[in-house]
């Protein structure tokens, strides 16, 4: 029979450390503390899943406030000890909600990237995905383009030619001033059809995270920014969080130029794996439209455990469920209306 109970973060580093699994940036207590200065976020717990005295399962909380409830999330979690089944991963997941309703009642549900839909649901928000790209680093500049797809190899080198951009790695300037980069997060915006966070956001990431678990890289023409990014680091594992570019950049291989830039500069810094983080696929269709750039940088692509809910009071889930279901039907006779209209 499992059993749940609170751990520190230090028994949490040391289990994974003895256990030689690789602990997300997210799963760390510098995350935490990151997330502390979000406003509606706030730390729950670290909490082990156990068989006997052995840990199967490790995972940090972060408890978000939001629309009047409160829910818990865990990104990337839990992190197994053992490699897990639909079975073991149904019966961690009930102990999990278990504990939760029993420790703290207002909770709704829980957040978990599970392998399996075992005891889970789709989510209520965000984009979930189940693959991802992660480039290996290592070996050298060549040794990075020669793991590439052709085409990438390609593009690559076509970027390196005619790209009259320089990169760099501008965490120290994007600290003192982020407006600068701001400004092209929010052309990106404008072109990409989303709303970006405030410029306060960015910054208080790279702020919080600090330059050993957070880097920022740029790309100028004539001594203005075309595009970032900003990559996360824990230990040899790296992802790329944000990105940006403005439209004026489009056609002058920036991107490839940037992209390749930061595997280079990481994998000198000791990064093993950088991550692209998601792309599309028949559980997340919305973002086929990354795949044809993410892709050609390796010949293999990467699973991961995507975002599924877990209800912990159930008839609230589902009112909230309902809710959702009924937002969407407005928007959409609003859009239909709209379009009449026009």
């Amino acid at each position: 029979m499992l059993t749940v109970e609170k751990i520190s973060f230090e028994a949490f580093v040391e289990e994974a450390s003895a256990c030689d699994v690789a602990m997300p940036i997210e799963q760390t207590k510098v995350w935490t503390d990151y997330q502390q200065t979000i406003d509606g976020r706030r730390p729950w717990g670290v909490l082990a899943v156990l068989d006997g005295d052995a840990p199967v399962a490790m995972l940090s909380l972060i408890e978000y406030r939001t629309h009047g409830y409160r829910y818990l999330r865990s990104m990337h979690g839990p992190v197994w000890t053992v490699l897990p089944n639909p079975a073991l991963e149904r019966s961690v997941v009930g102990s999990l909600a278990s504990f939760v309703r029993h420790e703290d009642p207002g909770i709704v549900f829980l957040r978990l990237d599970t392998w399996s839909s075992a005891g889970a649901l789709p989510v209520l928000s965000t984009v979930p995905y189940d693959w991802t790209v992660v480039i290996d680093v290592t070996g050298g500049d060549e040794a990075i383009l020669s793991r590439m797809k052709r085409r990438g190899r390609r593009d690559v080198r076509k970027a390196l030619r005619e790209c009259p951009a320089s990169v760099a790695d501008e965490t120290g300037p994007a600290m003192s001033d982020f407006s600068e980069y701001y400004d092209v997060m929010l052309e990106t915006g404008e072109r990409d059809g989303f709303k970006p966070a405030p410029l306060k956001d960015y910054l208080d990431m790279i702020e919080a995270l600090g330059p050993e678990h957070c880097r920022v890289f740029a790309a100028r023409i004539d001594g203005r920014v075309v595009a970032w990014s900003i990559v996360t680091v824990n230990d040899t594992c790296a992802v790329r969080y944000y990105a940006a570019m403005r439209d004026s950049a489009m056609r002058l291989h920036v991107t490839d130029r940037l992209l390749y830039a930061e595997c280079c500069m990481l994998g000198g810094q000791g990064v093993t794996d950088y991550d692209l983080m998601g792309i599309g696929s028949d559980f997340a269709p919305s973002l086929k439209g990354l795949n044809e750039f993410k892709t050609k940088f390796t010949e293999e692509t990467t699973p991961v455990a995507p975002a599924r809910d877990v209800p912990v009071r159930k008839s609230m889930y589902r009112a909230l469920v309902v809710a959702k279901h009924v937002r969407n039907i407005w928007r959409s006779i609003v859009s239909s209306l709209q379009h009449r209209e026009h």
